[in-house]
């Protein structure tokens, strides 16, 4: 590791303060960004401590909705009554990722800043990630990429987003709450992780020196017709090959409403309100869940070792709403 300084924020204010300071980066329990200093990908000049900031509070909001502070720990989140009540599509997914130590520790900011898990970004004896070192180029797209993207790729990066919340967020509409000295802004999940495109480096929509806040989840619909099916290689500790988070409203057999999201397929949780709306006015078959898998699988493209990735989204698709109906 290389030398770096190390300051406690007292409160969130503080803490958006010290990391005005170029080289800061804000540290809560570290579960990703320790590893990513301790493997020399990662070279933040100045640690910011956010643990103190009061930032882990799950509260309800006037609308019916949530706020989750950034510092909520996904166990506690998982297992918190409204979330379970309402929101029962991000606590299965909360409850999908990690082990039940890292959930005892990791927090939703964290998640939401989860960088790839590809081994050519996370092994600095890869000498081509564009992620890592941009215009290196990009060592994914020609060697090994079983775990890769299939949707939203660019020649500069194959990567995928590997969190499970992510995706549950995607689906529920969450929008997040962020703090800069010029005050807070709000930005919609789904706009918040950007897709490669010539600037892969880039994983988010966040400003240098900006603090995630909270994540606000507005009233869902959700609560009776909801699933998160995760496809992973083995049962534990694992990241999806693909994943689905699926929300329905269904009334007399009709669905009134859908979301659906994939991870393990992009740069950023995948959704296309295209594919949604097939289903919407409509009664579930297999055919229209089909339907609304190829559309929402429109435009992939595999690489040498991802193929079966394209077939096994679409089945997934297919499988987690047919689970979410409550039928399969």
């Amino acid at each position: 590791m290389h030398s770096l300084s190390y300051e406690r924020a007292r409160d969130s204010a503080h803490a958006i303060a010290l990391a005005q300071q170029p080289g800061s980066a804000f540290i809560g329990d570290g579960t990703n960004l320790l590893d990513l200093i301790k493997a020399d990908v990662e070279h933040p000049a100045r640690l910011v401590d956010i643990t103190r900031t009061g930032l882990d509070r799950i509260t309800e909001t006037a609308d019916g909705g949530l706020r989750i502070g950034a510092l909520a720990r996904n166990s506690d989140t998982a297992d918190h009554r409204l979330v379970r009540e309402r929101y029962p599509l991000l606590a299965q997914a909360l409850l999908a990722g990690a082990s039940p130590q890292l959930r005892n520790m990791a927090t939703a900011g964290g998640n939401l800043m989860q960088r790839t898990r590809c081994p050519y970004f996370t092994d600095t004896a890869f000498d081509m990630c564009n992620k890592r070192m941009p215009g290196s180029g990009c060592g994914a797209r020609e060697g090994y990429n079983r775990v890769h993207a299939i949707l939203g790729a660019s020649p500069a990066c194959i990567a995928v987003n590997p969190s499970d919340m992510n995706v549950a967020l995607a689906a529920l509409d969450a929008t997040l709450l962020l703090g800069s000295p010029g005050g807070e802004r709000m930005v919609p999940v789904t706009q918040f992780h950007r897709l490669p495109g010539d600037t892969p480096q880039q994983d988010t929509l966040l400003r240098p020196g900006e603090l995630i806040l909270a994540l606000d989840l507005p009233a869902s619909p959700f609560a009776t017709h909801a699933h998160y099916l995760k496809i992973r290689d083995r049962a534990s500790y694992a990241f999806a090959l693909v994943s689905v988070a699926a929300g329905l409203d269904i009334d007399n057999g009709v669905v009134r409403r859908a979301a659906i999201a994939l991870g393990g397929v992009a740069h950023k949780p995948w959704r296309v309100r295209a594919a949604e709306q097939l289903l919407e006015g409509q009664r579930l078959t297999d055919e229209t869940c089909r339907a609304a898998a190829l559309a929402l699988t429109a435009g992939a493209k595999a690489f040498r070792d991802n193929r079966f990735k394209i077939e096994l989204a679409q089945r997934a698709i297919v499988r987690t709403l047919r689970q979410a109906e409550g039928r399969a």
